[in-house]
């Protein structure tokens, strides 16, 4: 088969993949509508050098991947489509990367395994249909450590030392100085098995950095040009001061335990991980490009992994830049058992075999808890939960078939392995695809009825509407988003927080303004069903609804 149309293959399976009904379920809160919601308001604001959120300055994130958004929206428009469609097209751009990675690492065949086991595991694939930073993020660092081999054995060594450069400045512009932090991590990892700098030299390793701090000194220098020095240096130094707090503390209630992470890569990118200990130390090819590069994904996987479960903050998408790595090690292993003489050892057949049926059983599970959730909730204590559960989502016991067919799926790949290892796993990889896509198109939306969809529709119904909407008691940047909300013109409505150290933090709406201040216009707020009381006691408020959890206020005097 031509090159070209192995190519032209993958890119349109991508699409498949990663492109339709991407608008079909509401952005959730928070990180998906949080990036929306900055696009949005450099649309509407025309300033597309600052990220903000609710008209005010945000700090957390660098512009890039909000940059890939607004040409979306220009594109499509304002809308959840829009938002998720620069993922989805990474997608497309990561399987055609690692196919071409790995030909050129291994072998032409290695790059189809690449390709077809990281479409194949759960997160790797799911996180393409989604609007967060951190698949494009992970791209564009993958795509550093790559040139950064590349730098060892090309005789190009000026381009690829350009390259290795701007993409970690690509990287650091997408989601911050964690890029640089994973990067010199790696790379000290990397010299102390080598026992020294293994061919890089400190001309070329400075000339990486001086080419990474282009694309943010661009920016940056275009944002003092635009607003003046002592605006880019209180934005950097608050930018910094969030990143040192986001990694010493555990934020938004988001903690865990060290092996968080090790969880979620087990479980999440199944079948992928399970392959991972199929690993030795016989290589797949005595190339040194080939010994090199998995070197580079091992010292990578590690970096990620203990970096963040030492972290503080726990949130899942935190260790999916080993996504990369733990697929290529993945693939490595598929390549080598379907060329090379070897069996599949029986306690990895046994690991499939277990995870398989515990993702399974989650997934019949599903129906049959909305459909008795009746006889779940005198066993729930939280209020919250029990009145999402009350939701009117329809379920029938013919969906559990999703399950029981995955099971068994699953059952006879490993049963064909045995006899066909490569008949065995393009049928593992086929079932993974289709139980991914029945669980995005069909389970997803059914999720998102029970945890969120009657206070966006509630937002909804504001849209365009001279009115402010606030959350009470929790944080949400969906009222942002969905009632579309225009920058605020009474300088009461912004409050200036402090931390305990007296330092500024992030600018956020003025709550107790908004709930007994004259106000400019009607204000309208919503809470969690543990603060209704709180809210009903208070004179000026009336309840004008409620549902799934949450209710509705309306300021009287408004």
């Amino acid at each position: 088969m031509p090159n070209y149309l192995r190519y032209t293959i993958i890119a349109f399976i991508g699409c498949l993949l990663f492109f339709p009904f991407l608008g079909q379920v509401h952005l959730f809160d928070w990180d998906e509508i949080n990036f929306a919601e900055c696009a949005r308001e450099m649309i509407v604001s025309k300033d597309y050098l600052r990220v903000q959120i609710d008209f005010m300055p945000f700090w957390e994130k660098p512009p890039l991947f909000i940059w890939m958004q607004v040409c979306a929206m220009k594109l499509f428009g304002v809308g959840e489509f829009a938002a998720r469609f620069p993922n989805a097209l990474v997608g497309v751009v990561t399987l055609l990367t690692v196919y071409y990675v790995g030909k050129r690492v291994v072998s032409e065949k290695m790059g189809m395994w690449w390709a077809a086991i990281y479409a194949a595991s759960w997160l790797p694939h799911f996180y393409f249909k989604t609007g967060i930073i951190d698949p494009t993020f992970n791209l564009f660092i993958f795509l550093t450590f790559f040139q950064m081999h590349l730098l060892q054995f090309s005789p190009r060594k000026g381009l690829h030392t350009f390259l290795t450069g701007i993409l970690l400045g690509l990287a650091v512009l997408t989601k911050g100085p964690v890029a640089i932090l994973v990067t010199l991590l790696s790379m000290g990892v990397y010299v102390i098995v080598n026992r020294g700098l293994n061919g890089y030299t400190l001309r070329r390793l400075l000339a990486i950095a001086t080419w990474a701090l282009l694309p943010v000194a661009l920016w940056l220098g275009a944002m003092v040009a635009a607003r003046g020095l002592a605006y880019g240096q209180w934005f950097i130094s608050e930018f910094m001061r969030y990143q040192v707090r986001l990694f010493s503390t555990e934020d938004a209630d988001h903690g865990g335990p060290f092996v968080y992470h090790f969880i979620v890569l087990l479980l999440g990118c199944f079948p992928a991980s399970a392959f991972l200990f199929q690993f030795t130390r016989k290589r797949i090819s005595d190339k040194a490009t080939a010994t090199d590069f998995t070197k580079w994904m091992w010292i990578l996987f590690w970096v990620v992994l203990i970096l963040f479960s030492i972290v503080k903050t726990k949130i899942v998408h935190y260790s999916s830049l080993c996504y990369f790595p733990l697929t290529y090690l993945a693939a490595l292993q598929l390549y080598r058992l379907s060329e090379e003489p070897g069996q599949l050892k029986k306690w990895i057949k046994t690991l499939l075999l277990t995870l398989g049926a515990l993702m399974a059983i989650l997934i019949t599970a599903l129906p049959l808890v909305g459909i008795y959730k009746q006889k779940l909730i005198p066993l729930i204590e939280d209020k919250f939960v029990v009145a999402n559960l009350e939701a009117n989502v329809s379920w029938s016991y013919a969906e559990c078939l999703w399950g029981i067919l995955y099971m068994a799926a699953i059952w006879v790949s490993v049963l064909i392995m045995k006899r066909n290892f490569r008949s065995g796993i393009t049928l593992l990889a086929a079932a993974q695809i289709v139980i991914i896509q029945a669980t995005v198109l069909h389970f997803t939306p059914k999720i998102e009825a029970y945890s969120q969809r009657s206070a966006i529709e509630f937002y909804k119904t504001f849209e365009g509407k001279n009115v402010y909407v606030q959350p009470v008691g929790f944080k949400s940047y969906a009222n942002l988003f969905y009632t579309k909300k225009t920058a605020a013109t009474n300088s009461n409505y912004i409050r200036i927080r402090h931390d305990d150290k007296g330092k500024e933090v992030q600018p956020e709406a003025n709550s107790d303004w908004l709930m007994n201040g004259k106000t400019d216009k009607p204000v309208f707020f919503i809470c969690k069903i543990m603060d209704a009381d709180k809210l009903r006691s208070m004179p000026n408020l009336t309840q004008i609804g409620g549902s799934n959890g949450f209710a509705f206020f309306k300021r009287n005097d408004r």
